[in-house]
């Protein structure tokens, strides 16, 4: 059984307030063209679908087209929502969807059945699991559970605990969650301190599981765990990334073959750094894409060069971003560490950390003590 796995759409998004969508057509339209060429028996997208719960006309249009096409090419295909998307609205008309081969995630209510295709090695479950809270697990609970559920690990794991997974029959789970260990993007949402958490353990029940949520294409743990990644890039961390499409060719219990289709954007993102001089010479930038695609420009000049983002946009019609990197930008307060760093810490490291170095001095054992009471209670009300 041979299948297609996308995710992380983001269809309507905005980067530095630069739409999109004329990007999303592009690349949507790819997608299309590899599906009538590999002729896949399903198709998988695992969540955020839309930039924001409440997508504009356009977005809804353009993704509407999209899953029309897709139809036609091939049945079934699974969608769920992830966590930019609304549930309700993404589980809308599921009912009579269904019947035209879209399999839409439900709104989570406790229990997940699967859809079954057959093949020659025998049935194949597809498990929808939508992007989950704790708080959202909890309540469908009896109230003894309740109180076992204080992670995004313990919510994901309660909630496969609770489908009725035959193990003797090959499993397929299209899910939207973080896996500890795996590799961010600056374009994706973090929670402070790692609290959305997911161990890849959680899926060892699954031959195969469909990621979404992260925008680099990766397997966690072991191969058939995966990211595909988003279709586009949406960052400048994402600049020397190769986005793809995966594909998911099932045989027998046991035998998962994987492979990436590149895809190629209408426009693609560099990273440009040199003085204005440099940057403005023509032979630096002649016979490049750098002059119509997405560029973020870092100039290294000692003083500040007048107008330069509209002088610079003559020659770079797309700059996403402009900054400066010299003795001056260099002299201000930075944190110690990285991204890694952040994500090992507690909320109340890191807020200690950033009152210590905007004042100088550190929380007084009162000031403390109302930090962790306030990080508690909000963190009781995501759960």
């Amino acid at each position: 059984m041979k299948l297609i796995h996308l995710s992380d759409l983001h269809i309507g998004k905005k980067v530095n307030e630069v739409s999109m969508l004329e990007e999303q057509k592009h690349i949507l339209s790819q997608i299309r063209g590899i599906v009538r060429e590999e002729q896949p028996d399903a198709v998988l997208i695992a969540g955020d679908i839309y930039d924001k719960p409440n997508p504009s006309a356009e977005a809804l249009t353009l993704f509407s087209d999209f899953l029309s096409e897709l139809v036609r090419t091939v049945r079934p295909v699974f969608v769920i929502s992830g966590n930019h998307d609304s549930a309700e609205r993404i589980s809308y008309m599921n009912a009579v969807l269904d019947g035209a081969g879209i399999y839409m995630s439900p709104v989570y209510d406790g229990q997940i059945l699967p859809v079954t295709l057959e093949d020659c090695f025998g049935p194949v479950n597809f498990w929808l699991l939508p992007f989950v809270k704790p708080a959202v697990v909890r309540h469908f609970l009896e109230e003894d559970e309740k109180e076992e559920i204080t992670s995004y690990d313990e919510a994901v794991r309660k909630a496969i605990d609770r489908m009725r997974i035959c193990l003797e029959e090959r499993n397929v789970l299209v899910a939207h969650q973080f896996i500890t260990a795996a590799r961010r993007s600056e374009s994706e949402e973090v929670f402070v301190g790692g609290l959305d958490n997911v161990d890849v353990s959680v899926f060892e029940s699954f031959d195969y599981v469909a990621l979404g949520h992260l925008h680099r294409p990766q397997s966690c743990g072991r191969p058939e765990v995966r990211y595909c990644g988003s279709p586009l890039k949406y960052s400048f961390s994402e600049v020397n990334d190769v986005k793809s499409v995966t594909l998911v060719e099932l045989g027998s219990k046991g035998e998962v073959g994987i492979r990436e289709i590149p895809l190629h954007p209408l426009h693609d993102w560099f990273d440009l750094r040199g003085s204005y001089e440099e940057l403005t010479a023509h032979d630096f930038y002649a016979g490049t894409r750098y002059q119509d695609d997405f560029v973020r420009l870092t100039l290294t000049d000692e003083e500040d060069v007048p107008d330069a983002l509209n002088k610079l946009r003559t020659i770079y019609s797309s700059i996403m971003e402009l900054r400066y990197d010299n003795t001056r930008t260099r002299s201000g307060l930075t944190v110690v560490g990285g991204t890694a760093d952040v994500e090992k810490k507690t909320p109340q490291e890191l807020f200690a950390e950033l009152y210590l170095l905007q004042n100088g001095t550190e929380l007084s054992e009162e000031q403390t003590a109302f930090l962790e009471e306030t990080i508690e209670k909000a963190m009781e009300n995501n759960r």
